[in-house]
């Protein structure tokens, strides 16, 4: 057996359904006589944004795998690793290497060496014979601890070489460990005896599957539930102990209650300083509850703290607080009126955005109407950065876990087209949206002939106001000297050439009608971009 040929079968025996990729690599070869389904992107990071939003999806369960060309193929991959890293999200990246008598020196690109700081766990294949203790590695590191991109370099001249006919490969497997009881019930004993509690969930509930575990711990015990960005989803947003979710932009809910809270119980997060995250309120008591101990006291101190999967500690948890006094939860039983009493102010306050009639278009009144449009539970919507991102996350209500890639730790334009893709490709039984701008389309939309080639029907939302709206108040003078921010393009013309269903929609009388038709386009099988002409809004919910 040739090393592309036993990698390809260890993907397979690990459930690998899914090859993202760009020639040359034999693993593409490989992975088809595997029956492997193998997507070829028009370029890298696309390519492994897919994979990104096919791991996210699924929890870790499947795993989302990426391979390109040595050399330039493996350059042009960087910012798409860099973006997983960030977000600590597990795929595996497979690149060719320069043969090894070459892969050491000037100029030659060496992916071990360059993406070891980006990634989770990264080593070159050095000889056909060691293929199982490397891909052994590999899937254990992915399925393993904190989640992060794990990358194999296969230089050209070990493609070929045999692979011991004796070798079975044995699937990974995830093993879990839980917070020390004595840790656990000192953090119930805070939690239980708080005045004002907020819990701040990330996205290690989603890779924990824990929902119902931190849907318990707020519904017992009467306690407010925000979330990151990435952690979005993981709470009902419609539940009355909701206070909504977001970043640089959130419902006034969020930040009023964690500036009247006095007990802030991080579970599932990072707590990892961003300009694209909320901030943690100086002088309340931090409980931070996480898998990699790396995040403890390294941007916010924190009192108390637990290591450990997000749902045996929630359930390590609460099956210790129901033996403590529930006074303070009864206390609390009001805390659901308060929270609907300031949502409908916020909401009415952003109403005449929300409603708008103008034209050029409000990109909150498309977002609204879409909001009010689709079956959450059978949805997943994500943004683009900038001000889809902003614009977005305050107003759009989850309902479902999983139904929401968020993102912002780092901020590459172009991202949401990707994971759009790999969502449809994970769930496609759902309607999968990804909402962005004209200047986002300009780094990635090439990919939406990937999506028509592919037979991928996503809804994209694009919001085109000729501009890079939000750098005007920041480049006045390259702006009116040199018209720095302003872009242009037709681009659902440039869609429908690629093969999709695509319109331009400048009236706000025709935004419920595009969406249908975009939506019933997705549901024939064929992608849809809706191009919304749009004024330059860059208010946002801050």
């Amino acid at each position: 057996m040739k090393v592309a040929n036993a990698i390809a079968k260890a993907m397979k025996a690990e459930g690998v359904e899914i090859l993202f990729a760009y020639p040359v690599n034999p693993l593409i070869e490989a992975a088809a006589q595997e029956d492997i389904r193998t997507i070829i992107v028009r370029q890298e990071r696309t390519g492994l944004h897919m994979a990104d939003a096919y791991s996210r999806i699924n929890s870790g369960d499947k795993i989302g795998v990426f391979c390109m060309q040595h050399g330039p193929g493996a350059e042009n991959a960087f910012g798409g690793v860099a973006q997983a890293f960030s977000e600590s999200v597990p795929i595996l990246v497979i690149p060719a290497g320069y043969p090894r008598r070459l892969a050491h020196y000037f100029p030659n690109f060496n992916s071990t060496q360059n993406m070891r700081q980006i990634t989770k766990w990264a080593e070159p294949l050095t000889m056909g014979r060691a293929i199982p203790e490397v891909m052994r590695r590999a899937f254990f590191q992915l399925r393993n601890g904190r989640p992060g991109p794990v990358l194999i370099e296969v230089p050209l001249d070990v493609w070929n070489e045999d692979v011991p006919d004796s070798w079975v490969y044995t699937k990974s497997f995830a093993a879990k460990s839980g917070p020390d009881p004595r840790d656990v019930a000192e953090v119930a004993r805070i939690l239980a005896a708080a005045d004002r509690p907020v819990i701040y969930a990330g996205q290690g509930v989603h890779y924990a599957k824990a929902w119902a575990e931190l849907r318990t711990l707020a519904e017992t015990w009467n306690i407010p539930v925000t979330t990151s960005i990435e952690g979005k989803s993981a709470f009902p947003e419609n539940h009355p102990l909701s206070l909504g979710s977001g970043g640089r932009a959130n419902p006034s809910t969020v930040k009023q209650f964690l500036a009247d809270s006095d007990v802030i119980f991080g579970v599932g997060c990072s707590f990892a300083l961003t300009a694209f995250g909320v901030a943690m309120p100086a002088g309340k008591t931090l409980i931070h509850a996480t898998l990699d101990a790396m995040d403890f006291n390294k941007d916010v101190p924190a009192r108390y703290g637990l290591i450990g999967d997000v749902g045996l500690t929630l359930g390590a948890l609460i099956a210790e607080m129901s033996r403590l006094d529930r006074t303070k939860a009864e206390a609390r039983k009001s805390v659901p009126a308060k929270i609907s009493e300031l949502r409908n102010a916020w909401l009415e306050s952003w109403a005449p955005k929300l409603r708008s009639e103008n034209s050029p278009i409000n990109p909150y009144r498309v977002l609204a109407e879409l909001n009010a449009l689709v079956n959450k539970d059978k949805t997943i919507i994500t943004h683009d950065a900038g001000s889809p991102r902003d614009q977005i996350t305050p107003f759009w209500q989850c309902t479902a876990p999983l139904t929401y890639i968020g993102w912002g730790k780092t901020t590459q334009l172009g991202y949401g087209l990707g994971l759009a893709m790999g969502a449809k490709l994970a769930r496609p039984d759902h309607l999968c949206i990804n909402v962005w701008g004209d200047a986002a389309i300009g780094f990635t939309g090439m990919d939406l002939e990937t999506a028509a080639r592919e037979r991928i029907p996503i809804l994209s939302i694009l919001f085109n106001n000729f501009s890079m709206a939000i750098e005007i108040p920041i480049m006045p003078v390259s702006q009116q000297k040199y018209g720095s921010t302003n872009i242009s393009g037709h681009y659902a013309d440039m869609a429908k050439a690629f093969g999709c269903y695509a319109e331009r929609i400048a009236d706000p009388k025709d935004i419920v009608t595009a969406l249908q038709r975009g939506i019933a386009a997705t549901e024939r099988g064929q992608p849809a971009l809706l191009e919304f002409i749009t004024e330059k809004e860059i208010e946002i919910s801050s």
